[in-house]
Parts: C-alpha cells; sequence; structure tokens
C-alpha cells in the first residue's frame, strides 16, 4: 500500500483554509470602515447612492456597497477673487473678495456640482456686481458691513442646492482706477475749499449780526436815557404848575427871583477881584427876590 506525504495533505488543507481565512479578511475589511472625524464617505451601491457614513467605525455589505467619495467636511476658503463692477453712479471698482465655507451634505454636492470652488467663486462674482451696481460708490465706501452681508445671504440662498454652508463673505478691498481716483481728489479738495468759503462768509456774517445787535443796543439805551430825562422833566413842570395852581403868580415869581440871586451869587464867587456890571432890570429883580425871600421867612 503507497503511503501519502503528510507534507502535502497538510499543504493542501493549509491552502484551502488560508483561502478562506483570507476570504473572510477580506469581507471584514470590505464590510467595517472606520471614518475620520474631517471626513464623511459617500456610499454607492452598483452605482447608486446607497448612505453617507460619518465619524466613527460603520458597517457596510462587503462587494456590493463602494466607498465611492471621501468628503472633507472642514472649513475651506477659496482663493481672493478680483472682479470689476459699476456702481449706480456709474464709477467703475475693482472689488477683492473672499469667501469661506463648508461642505454639510456631502450627497448633493457629489452628486449636483461638479467644480465647487469655480462655482462658488462664478456665483460670489455675480452677486458682488449686482449688489454693487444698486450702491453709489459712497455707500460701497461706508456700508462695507451692509454690503458684506447682503452678499453672505445671497451666496447662501445660491448654494443652498448644493450642501454647502457659506461661513463668511469678505470684502476686502474696493479699490478705484487712476483717473476715477484723481477725479475724486479733486472733487474732495473743491468741497473743502467751499466748506471754508462758507465757514468764512458765516463769520463775517455773524460778525455784522453782532455790530448791529450792539449799535441797536446804545440806540435802545440812548432813547430809554432819553425817555427817562424827558419824564423828569416833565415831572418838574408838573411840579412846578401845580405848585403855581395852589400858590398863585407869587409862587412863579419867588422861584425865578430865587434862581436870578443864586445866578449872581455864583458869578460873584469867582477867583479874583471882578467888576460886574449889573443892569438896572437885574438890581430891581434882585430886590424883588429879597423881598420875596423876607416874605418867605
Amino acid at each position: 500500500m503507497n503511503s501519502i506525504d503528510p507534507a502535502q495533505l497538510l499543504t493542501g488543507g493549509n491552502i484551502v483554509t488560508l483561502a478562506l481565512a483570507l476570504f473572510i479578511v477580506l469581507l471584514v475589511l470590505k464590510g467595517v470602515r472606520i471614518v475620520p472625524q474631517s471626513e464623511k464617505f459617500v456610499v454607492e451601491r452598483f452605482g447608486r447612492l446607497r448612505t453617507v457614513l460619518g465619524p466613527g467605525i460603520n458597517f457596510i455589505v462587503p462587494l456590493i456597497d463602494v466607498v465611492a467619495h471621501k468628503i472633507s467636511i472642514l472649513e475651506r476658503q477659496l482663493p481672493n477673487a478680483l472682479q470689476d463692477a459699476i456702481t449706480s453712479d456709474n464709477v467703475l471698482v475693482k472689488v477683492e473678495t473672499s469667501v469661506f465655507y463648508r461642505i454639510i451634505e456631502p450627497e448633493k454636492t457629489v452628486y449636483r456640482i461638479r467644480d465647487v470652488d469655480g462655482a462658488i467663486a462664478t456665483t460670489v462674482a455675480g452677486i458682488v456686481r449686482a449688489e454693487i451696481g444698486k450702491m453709489e460708490l459712497d455707500e460701497v465706501q461706508s456700508n462695507r458691513s451692509q454690503l458684506i452681508s447682503t452678499i453672505k445671504l445671497a451666496v447662501e440662498d445660491a448654494v443652498d442646492n448644493w450642501g454647502i454652508e457659506v461661513t463668511r463673505a469678505e470684502v476686502l478691498d474696493v479699490n478705484l482706477d487712476e483717473a476715477t481716483r484723481a477725479a475724486m481728489l479733486q472733487q474732495l479738495n473743491a468741497e473743502r475749499a467751499r466748506r471754508a468759503t462758507v465757514m468764512e462768509a458765516e463769520g463775517e456774517k455773524r460778525s455784522v449780526e453782532l455790530a448791529a445787535d450792539a449799535e441797536l443796543y446804545a440806540a435802545e439805551q440812548k432813547a430809554k436815557a432819553r425817555r427817562i430825562q424827558a419824564d423828569a422833566e416833565a415831572y418838574a413842570t408838573g411840579v412846578v404848575a401845580e405848585a403855581i395852581a395852589k400858590n398863585g403868580l407869587e409862587a412863579a415869581q419867588y422861584q425865578v427871583a430865587l434862581k436870578q440871586v443864586e445866578a449872581l451869587t455864583a458869578l460873584g464867587d469867582g477867583s479874583g477881584k471882578q467888576t460886574i456890571v449889573l443892569p438896572s432890570a437885574a438890581l430891581e429883580a434882585f430886590g424883588d427876590a429879597f423881598k420875596l425871600l423876607k416874605g418867605k421867612a
């Protein structure tokens, strides 16, 4: 009886076992998928979307389900883009923009758009031109934050079907061509000169107004003084008239004689030796005043 070599028998059995073990290992490798935290896997079955695997350990049907796409969900930044735009007041500007986004639904991104970065860049360029076309140059320069918010919202609406979230949209710079910049500088200088002229004219006007107010005040004060003086004279006249009405003509003659005596006395009190020549009427007036004064006493 022929004997069988144990080495040959062991070798045949090992080949089958080894093949079976390798097949099982292959099935395990094909059926288990470990997805990194920063990625998502798109699984297809016979060319159609089957599911999307999230971070961690996932199981699929070996040899039937295939990981067709590995998509990074990290935030991405598009290269800075420079595009021309025309404002509503017909000024040509060059706008530099930058957009940040992340993929949140890989199945939409994979099956609805081929070049994500190019599509977003084209969309942003169109939106920037449209929004700047609604604004004047001064508004573009002063309301940049509002412009950024408007662009971000418009881009979000446009890329919503692509499974993309726009995290930030920035307008980095708004540049003007040399001719426009020179014209604006000339306009700015003219505006400064106009303001200076207006301020100077307003200062002169204010000075004239203050001078006129001062003259008016002085005239009012003089008129007030004259009115007070007239009131005083009227009051004195009224007192004299009242005295005459009460005491008759004698009181009036008394006042006239008293004034004449006071005048002669003041004339005689002058410095040095003086010779006073008086008319006879003055002497009679002096005598009348003396009589009246004596009578009053």
